[in-house]
């Protein structure tokens, strides 16, 4: 398999402190790779650092076989890495078709953005039902279609989620890992960050544990589902 993305003992500071000590990782064209672990390990910071809104200390980042250290966030966008952040960060005031349109705000082709507009109601109903209403009215659940429905629409090459189900309902969650899974079976690569570790590895290709900064363990997704000390930590399990 093509490594779309490949990061090689990425570190990462905030002044003095060392959020990310030297990880890692690769994602595979057509993959889901997890990063599961606790607050604070680090998988934010490290999806943040990806997508060029943080400077990494050191190491290497290499996407579709470009290197990223010196290429400025909204370049990286338009190379194909697109990031649906923890909470979501919708523009509120906004209808759901502006903020739609924004996710495509570095492409120009009118009718294809169209069609991908209509793509997005179509995976998310909801949202073209209230088109034209303030983003800001929208449940948390309904925020998170649009968050992942913007996101989309840079039509991108590796879609990288921060928690989609933070904080939804135990349907609405369904819902949305219902549509990350359908998404991988459309060939979308996906990195993903999530608290929900079992509903998570279920989904995952490969996954990753992050602990203080630091991947502790790797394997595939099934083999950690199944793994005591996983289920131990993170899935509350004796």
């Amino acid at each position: 398999m093509t490594a779309l993305l490949k990061v090689e003992d990425l570190k990462v500071a905030y002044g003095k402190i060392e959020a990310v000590k030297g990880i890692s990782f690769e994602v595979n064209e057509g993959e889901i790779v997890c990063l599961v672990g606790t607050n604070g390990a680090g998988k934010t910071t490290t999806l943040r650092t990806l997508s060029g809104l943080i400077k990494p200390k050191s190491g290497s980042i290499t996407f579709d076989g470009q290197p990223l250290a010196a290429v400025p966030a909204h370049k990286i966008v338009s190379l194909g890495l697109a990031h649906s952040p923890e909470g979501r960060h919708i523009f509120p005031r906004l209808t759901i078709a502006e903020n739609l349109q924004l996710g495509a705000f570095l492409r120009t082709d009118k009718e294809g953005i169209e069609a991908d507009v209509q793509r997005a109601y179509e995976m998310f109903p909801i949202l073209g039902e209230r088109r034209k209403q303030a983003a800001g009215t929208l449940s948390g659940g309904e925020q998170q279609m649009l968050a992942m429905g913007r996101a989309l629409m840079s039509r991108p090459k590796l879609l990288m989620l921060d928690e989609p189900s933070m904080g939804l309902s135990p349907l609405m969650m369904q819902k949305i890992m219902a549509t990350i899974k359908e998404l991988k079976s459309t060939g979308m690569t996906i990195l993903l960050v999530e608290q929900n570790a079992q509903a998570a590895l279920s989904l995952s290709d490969s996954a990753h544990v992050m602990e203080i900064g630091k991947i502790v363990l790797s394997g595939t997704g099934r083999d950690l589902l199944h793994n005591e000390d996983v289920r131990k930590a993170y899935l509350g399990e004796d």
